[in-house]
């Protein structure tokens, strides 16, 4: 069983949920990842709505092109009535074994409330909890956050 397959579910946290990236996501999360700021730190420029739709139907498709990684995203969603969107957690999972490599981001309207760290240590969590080894994050020295 890959590890994709063991979190397949939502991952729930104390004030988030964690759902499966889907290609109809697109719509919400444009917004979601609109702030310039976020891309202060890793380059690029907030996406367009077709350029996210193309982005997350090559994500959900779970692999790399060459199969040698797994690739798990997911919207991280305020548990409220809405389910409102406020990011997305993201891990890269080599199949050969070794860390997994974890990312998020988190709108800019919604930061300086603890979701990032919360649902980095639900995700954490979860990969451990699925057989994965290890994890890295790579943050930028200059990112106080």
């Amino acid at each position: 069983m890959t590890v994709s397959e063991r979190l397949a579910d939502p991952i729930e946290a104390d004030r988030l949920v964690l759902t499966p990236l889907r290609e109809e996501d697109a719509a919400e999360m444009v917004g979601v990842l609109a702030g310039p700021a976020l891309y202060a730190f890793t380059g690029g420029e907030p996406p367009t709505l077709d350029a996210l739709r193309t982005r997350y139907a090559a994500q959900v498709v779970g692999h790399s092109p060459d199969g040698e990684q797994e690739w798990l995203n997911w919207v991280v969603r305020l548990k409220t009535d809405d389910l409102a969107a406020v990011g997305t957690v993201q891990a890269t999972v080599p199949q050969q074994g070794g860390p997994a490599e974890v990312a998020w981001v988190i709108d800019v309207r919604r930061q300086g409330h603890g979701y990032a760290a919360e649902a980095a240590v639900a995700l954490v969590r979860a990969l451990v909890e699925a057989g994965v080894p290890g994890v890295v994050a790579h943050i930028h020295p200059d990112h106080a956050a």
